[in-house]
């Protein structure tokens, strides 16, 4: 572990940065609802007992391929958005001749600062961001190490022209070496114009930090892009609440969303969704054709095995008559894609 992992420290200049926002309250930035974002402290070794022990089926039995990046096919057609996924919510896109990459933990471990590690899914997969072509814009949820990975972005940021991110995720940005003046910081409902694309910053029932100082010091969110002819919507980390139809309400419908899906825990239920929580926040915001994320790439949850975000999901999207695929690690899709494939199976 290195100490840059923990990233930019609060001072004095950032608390009056976070000051200005509507959301930041006692030192902190807050839910929109009461949220228990912690473990009761009498839980937690019990909790701590079923993490080291996990799922029996916490992980595939080999690691899980992903295909290799395509230039020709990535660019080749500007009519609609396309995208790739790359395990968790790691999600490139090609939109209005824009290329969006999302959260790009592409790191091996996800617990960097832990004792011990969280293995990735996948080998190699550091080497994805040498295949990728040059990041027109890249977003940031929140700061959390399975979302914002020190290494990944040391292997990006010669690529990367601009930054989105999170109120509070630039000063480990700048930490880590990005210059000030390529990075963007967002609050809830903020919206602003990138080449054409209107893109919003959403809310989310969450928290963030990446050590105990930092705890709730950065927002966390998801992000909404309008073109002229597509709505996508990246939900983003959170438990379900009201502000997913206040999402729908202000800026659906979507015709494709990516919807946070993995991770999950009676023992933190507030904080990520359930798969039939995902499915309901998914009709409540609009969403036309969804896609469930935030698994295939870690196990951060004693709770399911690692193949049951995804299997849950489909069940209760075509129990709700939603629309949901499932596109494998690196393949290459639009909104346009249909079906589910179960790909999942055969690495069981």
């Amino acid at each position: 572990m290195t100490p840059q992992q923990f990233g930019g420290k609060i001072t004095a200049h950032w608390k009056t940065v976070y000051e200005s926002s509507a959301h930041w309250k006692d030192g902190a930035f807050r839910n929109l609802e009461h949220t228990q974002s912690a473990i009761n402290w009498r839980q937690l070794p019990g909790v701590l007992c079923k993490q080291i022990k996990g799922h029996k089926e916490s992980a595939p039995p080999k690691p899980l391929p992903v295909a290799p990046f395509h230039s020709e096919s990535f660019f080749q057609d500007a009519s609609q958005a396309r995208f790739i996924w790359y395990g968790h919510s790691v999600v490139l896109m090609r939109l209005q001749n824009q290329t969006i990459l999302i959260d790009p933990m592409l790191g091996p471990d996800a617990s960097p600062i832990a004792p011990t590690t969280t293995k990735r899914f996948s080998e190699n997969s550091l080497d994805i961001a040498d295949q990728l072509p040059d990041i027109d814009l890249l977003l940031m949820t929140h700061d959390h190490y399975d979302h914002l990975d020190y290494v990944s972005i040391q292997r990006l940021k010669s690529k990367v022209k601009h930054y989105f991110v999170a109120l509070g995720v630039k000063r480990h940005l700048i930490r880590w070496g990005v210059d000030a003046g390529r990075i963007t910081e967002f609050d809830w409902w903020q919206t602003t114009d990138f080449q054409g694309i209107q893109i919003s910053f959403t809310p989310t029932r969450h928290f963030s930090g990446r050590g105990l100082s930092s705890i709730a010091k950065c927002l966390w969110g998801g992000w909404a892009f309008t073109t002229p002819t597509e709505k996508i919507w990246f939900s983003g980390d959170g438990g379900y609440g009201s502000h997913f139809k206040e999402i729908g309400q202000k800026l659906g419908p979507f015709d494709f969303a990516f919807m946070e899906c993995g991770q999950y825990s009676v023992d933190w239920p507030e904080i990520h969704l359930f798969p039939e929580e995902s499915v309901q926040a998914a009709l409540a915001a609009r969403a036309q054709k969804v896609m469930p994320v935030h698994w295939g790439g870690f196990s951060l949850s004693y709770q399911h095995a690692w193949y049951e975000p995804a299997e849950e999901f489909v069940h209760f999207a075509r129990k709700n008559d939603l629309h949901c695929i499932t596109p494998g690690l690196g393949d290459l899709f639009d909104t346009n894609h249909s079906g589910s494939t179960h790909w999942w199976n055969a690495h069981k």
